[in-house]
């Protein structure tokens, strides 16, 4: 085997059901100690042991399926990839995803790696791609396959091979930031050797700011036309949607993070020189800090700030009080936009009770926490699924705002809520033009609860669970055979752990 480090022949092949704990002692002891240590520090972990969202490796597969001329390639196990590439295709992806698929004997003897290869050098066509992205899932990093020994380059298509475990990367918002890192620090390497692609639509005249985060497609507009007074542009967002942005995105004034968790992307935004502005032109107080820190950062003298401001500032508070929101409010999610969400809403006249993030504090959240938290709102950075459904249990909004859980939970409560991802961070939000863009969703949805009390009332009585339904006998809980059966699962849990098979009395239901 001359592949680099991986799981030495005799030894267990580590398996996705292992512990968080176990694969990750497996994958140090292949050689990724590395990476993820350098994931620990970028994307700390929270009060939860696994992701509760979808899986990590998604935001990463999204991030390569959205750019152009780009070829992305999964290596993992066989059950993950087909959920992967199902839910890509389910978010609307176009494109084929590759698969190398490997068996026990492949990945121990390191021609799981040698498959890898053969399946680079066969996509690194450069009149069809720019770059071949390759990612590894759970057990091939727990393996140690070594993405790191794939050649840079193919006939000029580069190859960016990652590795984005579920026990290493949080959450899949924050795999955006490991696949957008790794392309802005190859990106940033071919600009200081030498002259590279210009932009498509050629170069900015302006000094442009680089957006960092998946944005509603107008919110990139929106900024656009905010920065215009002050004689800046806007730059490219990252992710970016073609390879040749990233040397724009590096070729910037200064940096919006309007998504603050992008660790690994502002670390090499900074080492190109430039400077990171947190927060984002959210509300009447958003839009003024925010664009006194974009003018501070590009150079723009204060009295022009000034004027642009307060214009600006005074078309919001105006948007703002003709779309007044009146309700109390909790607010949760995994975008890593649930605190400008949250200002939004206090600004429009929202009771926001509690502000959750699946995302980390980071010091460009710093101007967000701080905001509101001045107003007596709690935030729970790395808030676990229990948490935001305590702080509806406890608070009992007139409107939960969260993901698909979240959302379930308070309607079984006869609670209007609404999904975060589809119906609240798919809507703009920035500056004079987002300012009343949550009034419409969010006062129709309170307006529901009527309705939510006689659905209530209407199927009152019918049982919830494992009682659900109409009974000519009422089930009878037994809880001494649930006891049994839940200790018989604990045993078979932790034989798992220990890589000892269960007896076959103990498989099963």
């Amino acid at each position: 085997m001359s592949a680099g480090t991986q799981t030495p022949p005799g030894e267990a092949v580590p398996s996705c059901t292992g512990s968080k704990a176990d694969l990750r002692a497996k994958a140090a002891a292949a050689g990724k100690g590395e990476v993820l240590d350098r994931y620990a520090a970028d994307y700390p972990m929270g009060p939860h042991d696994q992701p509760q969202s979808m899986c990590p490796a998604f935001g990463s597969l999204r991030v390569g399926l959205r750019m152009r001329r780009t070829a992305t390639v999964l290596s993992g196990s066989a059950c993950c990839v087909y959920g992967l590439t199902f839910t890509s295709h389910f978010y609307g992806a176009r494109r084929t995803v590759g698969y190398v698929p490997f068996d026990s004997e492949t990945l121990v003897t390191g021609k799981l790696f040698e498959d890898l290869r053969d399946a680079v050098h066969q996509l690194a066509d450069p009149g069809e791609v720019d770059a071949v992205v390759v990612i590894n899932l759970c057990v091939p990093t727990a393996s140690g396959v070594p993405l790191r020994l794939l050649p840079d380059v193919i006939d000029g298509v580069r190859i960016i091979g990652i590795d984005v475990p579920g026990f290493g990367v949080p959450t899949h918002a924050e795999a955006k930031d490991v696949l957008a890192g790794a392309m802005l620090a190859y990106a940033r390497k071919e600009a200081e050797a030498g002259p590279v692609l210009a932009p498509r639509k050629g170069r900015e005249d302006r000094p442009t700011v680089t957006l960092l985060g998946e944005m509603f497609p107008a919110d990139p507009v929106i900024l656009g036309r905010m920065l215009e007074p002050l004689g800046l542009a806007a730059g490219p967002a990252v992710p970016t949607r073609e390879w040749r942005e990233l040397y724009q995105a590096l070729d910037c004034a200064a940096v919006a993070a309007i998504h603050p968790f992008y660790t690994a992307s502002i670390r090499e935004l900074q080492a190109a020189g430039r400077k990171v502005v947190g927060s984002a032109p959210v509300g009447a107080e958003g839009t003024a800090a925010w664009l006194d820190a974009i003018g501070d950062a590009c150079g723009v003298p204060q009295a022009k700030v000034d004027g642009v401001k307060n214009g600006l500032v005074a078309a919001t508070r105006g948007a703002l009080a003709g779309a007044p929101i009146k309700g109390r409010v909790t607010v949760s999610g995994y975008e890593g936009s649930e605190l400008l969400v949250a200002r939004l809403l206090v600004e429009s006249g929202a009771d926001v009770r509690y502000v959750g993030s699946a995302c980390p504090k980071t010091p460009w959240s710093a101007p967000d926490r701080e905001w509101l938290e001045a107003r007596g709102i709690p935030v729970q950075f790395r808030a676990s699924l229990e948490q935001d459904i305590a702080a509806v249990d406890e608070y009992e909004p007139d409107l939960a705002i969260g993901t698909t859980p979240v959302v379930q939970h308070a309607k079984e409560k006869a609670i209007p809520a609404l999904y975060f991802t589809n119906l609240i961070s798919a809507r703009p939000l920035m500056g004079p033009a987002g300012a009343g863009a949550l009034a419409q969703v969010a006062n129709a949805a309170m307006a529901n609860k009527e309705r939510f009390d006689a659905m209530k009332a209407f199927f009152e009585g019918v049982g919830t669970g494992d009682t659900a339904g109409i009974w000519e006998d009422t089930p009878k809980l037994r809880p001494e055979f649930r006891q049994k059966r839940l200790v018989q699962l604990r045993k078979r849990q932790k034989k798992t752990d220990k890589g000892v098979a269960a007896p076959p009395a103990e498989r099963g239901f």
